[in-house]
């Protein structure tokens, strides 16, 4: 008889365990897999090859760029855009301006105005002006106006100021939406869009899926974890409880 209950006991044991175990492993894979899948179809991985947007982005990073249209570009938004007239690789910078926009700097103060409007830029390297040298610029409709973060090593729209569009880049230019850094580890976050920009006419852009996508990967790399342990354990448990 105690034979026989502690085969039972024991056998129900096992298949609990085996059972949550197989369940944890399985929805941690679906969330795992899916997720990068996702991802994998709305974002692009980018290296990051100069220093013109630190402190925001540093030569070298890894950024994770949202597939957008460039009809869904609002100023503030950090943008990877290819014009042949900058060159033949893609190119990261931020926009400050869209069609209709007049850009000048400086104020007093040091500060880029937008349609004579003062923009505060928390993001921008130093503590000097936001442009080491004055500038004026009407952006013509359909196109945007980019500028580095790292204003005194960037080469931006001020340096095409000349070129027949004033040194902006057409919409169409604009191959996806920065949405986080992904390397390196100490630097990983999502973009925070600047609050000086929500304030003009049609405000700021929002984050693609990146924080959904992000954790449920992690969790799916739990579940996973913590159901291929489960199952030993509980098998281990049932035994010496029997």
């Amino acid at each position: 008889m105690s034979s026989s209950t502690e085969r039972r006991t024991d056998g129900r044991g096992r298949t609990t365990g085996s059972v949550l175990s197989g369940l944890a492993v399985a929805l941690g894979c679906v969330l795992f897999l899916g997720g990068f899948v996702w991802a994998a179809l709305i974002y692009r991985p980018y290296t990051v090859p100069t220093d013109s947007m630190t402190p925001t982005i540093a030569v070298g990073a890894r950024v994770l760029a949202e597939k957008v249209d460039g009809s869904q570009i609002r100023r503030g938004d950090i943008v990877v855009f290819k014009d042949s007239t900058w060159g033949d690789l893609p190119m990261v910078k931020r926009v400050v301006g869209v069609g209709g926009d007049k850009i000048a700097c400086c104020t007093k103060q040091g500060r880029l105005t937008i349609n004579g409007t003062p923009v505060e830029e928390p993001y921008l390297q130093g503590n000097g002006p936001a442009s080491p040298i004055g500038f004026k610029a009407k952006v013509p409709t359909g196109q945007l106006f980019l500028l580095g973060d790292h204003r005194s090593d960037s080469l931006d729209s001020r340096v095409h100021l000349t070129d027949g569009d004033h040194g902006s880049v057409p919409r169409s230019a604009v191959n996806a939406r920065v949405d986080a850094r992904a390397w390196p580890l100490g630097s990983v976050g999502v973009m925070q869009r600047p609050a000086a920009f929500s304030a003009f006419p049609g405000g700021t852009s929002q984050p693609g899926p990146v924080r959904p996508l992000t954790l449920a990967v992690v969790a799916g790399a739990v579940l996973i974890l913590v159901g291929a342990a489960y199952g030993p354990l509980a098998r281990r448990k049932a035994r010496k409880g029997a």
